[in-house]
Parts: structure tokens; C-alpha cells; sequence
């Protein structure tokens, strides 16, 4: 509904009458309407009076000003600085200077020509950085250099209300350090981007985001810049989960430290590439690709920092030997000595069984029993 106020002017004779606005000037002026809601004066040509809109519902066609609205609602940009400009810190940069951000960065190493071809504003002081006053600070170094970079930080010089985010693969760690160095004040955001410049170098549409709002200030601008930075992933269409760092830790050692055990592990049997490649054993080249083009660091980090790394190795070494006996065991010796007699087999294969003698029985309950009370075990001595 338009409202007009009818204010007559000595001088309103005399001045020219000022030209309405254009469609082409809609979206100034509908930002215009938004931001302070209300718009200047113009003139009537034909009483010389002046109009004032009070309300633009009627002023804009097809609802435009409602559409303006929720699209400045729904983005707000954010002013972010990456400390750790390595190859993952570059990665998330684009995309974030994409989306309109403002991306400040620091390293330890000089990427500034890196930094300026990605529109990147790159500080060699971690101190100047921290004097342009980002909103988010985001870590992205690895997992053994995270405590020493951020007690290098020069926290005094940010606001006492900064957002600090991590995305290392282990989320505890990081969390137990951010609570332990932090002022009170930091708001704390864990994540974990379950991908990386191969994985998703084709877009992040449907791969996952794991985040754990730790410590977020009640005010209602602190909330909505949290979920300003979660909704980067989520516009770029990620498969967000919410759930706790240890609960996180607890999935990825189970996952992800198993992928990169095993990939590890077959990279030293030098597999090849054969004619005749199987799709399973094409899979496996492809794991040990992978896995092969991240650091032992990381490898490391995933091990050291994730107290249940260590469980699933020994399950894992459990595991290689369960198998092992279970195909010794099945090896009946008189059919054994038929295949392999007179070879230098022969020799290695009354070796293993003798090992095999000697290994722990584990029943289906997980207890250890000795070899002689095991009915498997009797049948490989009477091999």
C-alpha cells in the first residue's frame, strides 16, 4: 500500500522534477528499501508536490523486494582468516572466495603469489593478520604442528568473541586444545571436511561434513555467524553431520585410520599393474594411490591422536592371524605331503605348522584359550 503525503514547498515551483527510478536501478534501490526502509522524495511534475513513499509493496513488481530480502538473510559474508595457506588451505579458499567471503591468510612458508591469484589478502606476521580482526580464524595445518601454531597465535590482538575453527582429521585433540588455550571468550567449532583437493576436486556435492559446535555464545550474532561458516559446506551441497568429537574419533578409527592402515600396508607389497586386473584388485591400486599421496604425518597424526587407533590395530593384527591359522589349519598333512612332497616347500610348510602349534586359540566369545584344549589345534599335531 502506498501512503502519500502531500508537502507543499515555497520553493517547489522552481525545482526541476527529479526522474523516478528505473527498472535497471531496482536492485539499489530495493537494497536501499531493505537496509533503512524508506526512500527519498520525489517530485509530481504536474502539482509540483512532493510524494513519499512509506511502504515499497506496491512499488517493486512480482514480490522483488521479499526475494532481495531472503537472499541477503540467508548469506551473510564473513571475514575469514586461514592460518596454514598449505595445499588444503588453499583448497577450502576458493571456494570461499567464490561464495563472496572475505579470505585473509598466514603461513610459515611465503604463498603470496598463490594467495593474490586466488584474491587471498596473504600476511607473512601472524600478528598483522590478527590485526584485521577476522570474524572466523581457521585452522587448517596438520595435526602434529596444531598446538605450536596456535600457542604461537597472538590472541590479544583478536575480539574476544572470534570464531576458531579446526578440520583436522581427529577432533578430540583439537577440541581438548582449544578449551585448554583459548580464552573463554573464543566461541569453538570443530569440523572435520571428509574430503580433500582429489576427492572433491569435481565439487562437494553429497560428500560429508562433520562438525561439533563446542562452545557457540548465546548472542544471537555469535549463532548466526557459526552457522553462516557451516552453511559453506552446506551450500555446496555436503552431507552435513552433526555429532560429537568422540563420537567422530570413534567412527574414523574404524574407517578412515583402517583405509590408510591398509593402504599402507599393501603399498609395501609393490603391487602391480597386470592384463588380466580383476575389479576387486583394480580397487586395491586404487587405495594404495590414494592413500600414498597423503604424508606419513598425517598417517601419524590419525595414529597418535586418536586413542582408538590403537584398538583397531591390534584387532587388525588379531585378525591377520585368525586367518593365517585358519588356512594352516585346513591343511591336512597327508594331502599337504601329496602336493608338495620333495620340494623345498616342504621345509617352510612343517615350519609354519609348527607355529601354528604354538599360537593361541581365540573361541567365539574373544577369550584365549591354549592350543592343546582346542579341537583345531589337536588336528594340525596329528598332521
Amino acid at each position: 500500500m502506498v501512503s502519500v503525503s502531500e508537502l507543499r514547498s515555497p520553493s517547489a515551483k522552481h525545482q526541476p522534477p527529479l526522474p523516478l527510478p528505473s527498472f535497471s536501478r531496482q536492485f539499489s534501490l530495493s537494497r536501499h528499501f531493505l537496509e533503512h526502509g524508506r526512500c527519498r522524495s520525489t517530485v509530481r511534475p504536474s502539482t509540483g508536490r512532493r510524494l513519499r513513499v512509506r511502504n515499497i509493496d506496491a512499488a517493486q513488481p512480482y514480490d522483488y523486494e521479499s526475494k532481495l530480502a531472503d537472499l541477503h538473510n540467508t548469506f551473510t559474508r564473513l571475514k575469514i582468516g586461514i592460518v596454514g595457506f598449505g595445499n588444503y588451505g588453499q583448497f577450502l579458499a576458493k571456494t570461499l572466495v567464490r561464495q563472496g567471503h572475505s579470505v585473509l591468510a598466514h603461513s610459515r612458508s611465503d604463498h603470496s603469489s598463490v594467495a593474490s591469484s586466488l584474491g587471498v589478502l596473504f600476511f607473512s606476521d601472524p600478528n598483522d593478520l590478527c590485526e584485521e580482526h577476522p570474524e572466523v580464524i581457521l585452522l587448517c595445518t596438520s595435526i602434529l604442528s596444531t598446538e605450536s601454531v596456535l600457542r604461537s597465535l597472538p590472541l590479544q590482538r583478536l575480539k574476544r568473541s572470534t570464531l576458531f575453527v579446526d578440520v583436522l582429521s581427529v577432533k578430540e585433540f583439537p577440541r581438548s586444545l582449544f578449551l585448554q588455550i583459548l580464552p573463554p571468550d573464543f566461541d569453538i567449532l570443530c569440523t572435520h571436511p571428509m574430503f580433500g583437493p582429489e576427492s572433491g576436486k569435481n565439487g562437494w556435492a553429497g560428500l560429508p561434513f562433520v562438525y561439533d559446535k563446542v562452545r557457540v555464545g548465546q548472542s544471537q550474532a555469535r549463532v548466526r555467524r557459526c552457522e553462516n561458516f557451516i552453511d559453506a559446506f552446506r551450500r555446496e551441497g555436503c552431507r552435513m553431520e552433526e555429532m560429537s568429537c568422540a563420537e567422530h574419533d570413534r567412527y574414523a578409527a574404524g574407517s578412515q585410520f583402517i583405509t590408510h592402515m591398509m593402504g599402507r600396508v599393501l603399498e609395501k607389497l609393490n603391487l602391480e599393474d597386470t592384463p588380466i586386473n580383476t575389479k576387486g584388485y583394480e580397487s586395491l591400486l586404487n587405495l594404495v594411490e590414494n592413500t600414498s599421496k597423503d604424508s606419513f604425518e598425517l598417517f601419524y597424526g590419525l595414529f597418535l591422536y586418536n586413542k582408538n587407533a590403537m584398538e583397531q590395530l591390534e584387532r587388525m593384527d588379531l585378525a591377520f592371524e585368525m586367518v593365517k591359522r585358519q588356512l594352516f589349519g585346513h591343511l591336512h598333512g597327508l594331502l599337504r605331503r601329496q602336493l608338495i612332497a620333495g620340494s623345498e616347500m616342504e621345509d617352510v610348510a612343517k615350519q609354519e605348522l609348527e607355529k601354528v602349534k604354538k599360537w593361541p586359540v581365540v573361541s567365539q566369545n574373544g577369550a584365549a584359550v591354549t592350543a592343546s584344549s582346542s579341537s583345531d589345534s589337536e588336528s594340525v599335531e596329528s598332521s
